[in-house]
C-alpha cells in the first residue's frame, strides 16, 4: 500500500485525506439514519393511548421529546394542544424543519467530498504530466521521471475516481433515505393531530 502512495506522488495525500473523511462521513451517518431509531414504528399508538389516559404533562413531554426525533415533533406538537388546528399544524411543521435539518447534517460535506474528489484525481493527473515534460532535455527522457510521471498521473485519477463513485452513492442513497423519513414523519404527525382535535379515533 505504501508503494502505491509513494508511486502516486504528493498528490495523492489529498485523496487520502477526503477518503478518510468521507468514511468517517458514511459511517456516522449510517448510525444516525436508522430508521426504528428515528421513527420507531409503534410511537405514534403509544402516544395516542398516553393521551387518552393521562393526557399531556411536562413529564411525558419531556420523555417523548428526548426518546427520537418524532417524538420531538410529537412532544412540539402537544405542547400546543390546547390551542388552534393552525398553532398546533405550525408548531409541528416547525419541529419538522428542525429535525430534517438534523438529518441532513453532513451531507453537504459528503456530496462535496464526491464532487471534488474526481477534481483532486485530475489535478494530480496534471502534476504527472508535468513531471513527465519537466523529465524532457536535450539529452533526451530520463526513463525513471518518466515512469514516476506516469505513476502519478494514472494512480491519481484511479483514486480520485475510487473516492467519488462510493461517495456519491453514499450521498444519494442519505438524501433518498432521508425524503423516505421524512414523508413518513409528516404522515405520523398529521394523524396525531387529527387524533388530538378528535377527528381521527386513533
Amino acid at each position: 500500500m505504501f508503494a502505491i502512495v509513494e508511486a502516486a506522488g504528493w498528490p495523492i495525500w489529498f485523496l487520502i485525506l477526503a477518503s478518510i473523511i468521507a468514511v468517517g462521513l458514511i459511517i456516522e451517518r449510517l448510525m444516525f439514519l436508522r430508521g426504528h431509531l428515528i421513527a420507531p414504528p409503534a410511537l405514534l399508538n403509544e402516544v395516542v393511548n398516553e393521551l387518552k389516559q393521562r393526557g399531556v404533562n411536562e413529564g411525558m413531554l419531556a420523555k417523548l421529546a428526548a426518546s427520537s426525533l418524532l417524538g420531538r415533533i410529537f412532544a412540539a406538537g402537544l405542547k400546543n394542544i390546547h390551542g388552534s388546528h393552525e398553532v398546533l399544524k405550525e408548531s409541528i411543521e416547525e419541529a419538522g424543519r428542525a429535525v430534517r435539518r438534523d438529518m441532513e447534517r453532513f451531507l453537504t460535506s459528503l456530496g462535496t467530498i464526491a464532487s471534488i474528489s474526481p477534481l483532486l484525481g485530475l489535478f494530480g493527473t496534471v502534476v504527472g504530466m508535468i513531471e513527465i515534460f519537466g523529465s524532457q532535455s536535450a539529452a533526451g527522457n530520463s526513463p525513471a521521471i518518466l515512469a514516476h510521471g506516469i505513476s502519478v498521473a494514472l494512480y491519481n485519477t484511479a483514486f480520485g475516481l475510487i473516492v467519488a463513485i462510493p461517495s456519491m452513492i453514499f450521498y444519494r442513497h442519505f438524501r433518498a433515505k432521508v425524503d423516505s423519513l421524512t414523508i413518513e414523519m409528516e404522515q405520523q404527525a398529521i394523524k396525531l393531530v387529527e387524533v388530538a382535535h378528535g377527528q381521527r379515533k386513533g
